[in-house]
């Protein structure tokens, strides 16, 4: 099953737990691919002692889960995209909804 994680806010605990629940759906042997909207394209930024969101989102890309951000989303916010969340589109997303067989919001 392929799974599409959207991801629209920095708030560190539901970026925390949008990655906890990736993982699980990559551990029982199924597909998910993340995208990142809005403040959650500042995803490296974010974390803390109780919530250690890069360490989980470098898990999820060990497990071979797919991280995608926002190109206005950055822009916006005058970033550049991370090494594991590449820059993507609009387009990207509807394609990747269109693939999906489940698609959970975060935010």
């Amino acid at each position: 099953m392929k799974y599409l994680l959207i991801v629209n806010n920095n708030d560190t605990e539901t970026v925390w737990n949008a990655l906890r629940f990736g993982q699980a759906v990559l551990s029982r042997g199924h597909e998910a691919s993340m995208f990142l909207l809005g403040s959650a394209v500042e995803i490296e930024n974010i974390g803390n002692e109780r919530f250690d969101v890069g360490k989980l989102l470098l898990r999820f890309d060990e497990l071979g889960g797919v991280v995608l951000s926002c190109t206005t989303c950055l822009r916006i916010r005058k970033m550049d995209a991370a090494a594991v969340c590449p820059m993507s589109s609009m387009d990207d997303l509807a394609r990747l909804t269109e693939e999906a067989d489940r698609v959970l919001t975060f935010g």
